[in-house]
């Protein structure tokens, strides 16, 4: 993993990790405001708070409305450490984010790339920019061991 402390995807992952010590999917999420600085940070926590929606994404964009005071995110951007599924990605598009980067595809429950692809629908009004690679393999790894200590 990287170490610069300057690298939103570096604090999606530690997100990412704090998740699987709690005994969760490891998946993390950094919002960045308009100014480059780090407003919300989030893992997942649908086992801790018994919520189907409690993903990492949907965690950080509530605290990053929160923050700014508005349900719009215009000219900020979303780092997560693994492909947004549905769900995240329609509200990636809702809260109208600007860019969406993240690590590891999701060949099987990612709805960016894979799936339903929701920014590629026709009835999808916002699409931010994509972009995705950084920390892939890191974020892969981490996803195998967590799931490897599973089976």
């Amino acid at each position: 993993m990287t170490t610069d402390p300057n690298d939103p995807m570096h604090h999606a992952m530690i997100a990412a990790e704090a998740a699987a010590a709690r005994g969760e999917v490891p998946v993390g999420a950094v919002v960045v405001g308009p100014d480059g600085t780090i407003i919300a940070q989030a893992g997942n926590r649908t086992l801790e708070l018994k919520d189907p929606t409690a993903h990492a994404e949907m965690l950080a964009i509530r605290e990053a409305c929160e923050a700014l005071g508005n349900e719009r995110l215009t000219g900020c951007d979303i780092y997560v450490s693994l492909e947004p599924c549905q769900m995240c990605a329609g509200a990636i598009s809702f809260a109208r984010l600007r860019n969406l980067h993240f690590a590891a595809a999701d060949p099987k429950m990612g709805g960016v790339l894979h799936g339903g692809k929701f920014f590629e629908q026709p009835t999808c009004h916002h699409r931010p920019e994509v972009h995705q690679g950084h920390l892939a393999h890191q974020s892969a790894e981490l996803l195998r061991a967590f799931f490897r200590t599973r089976r």
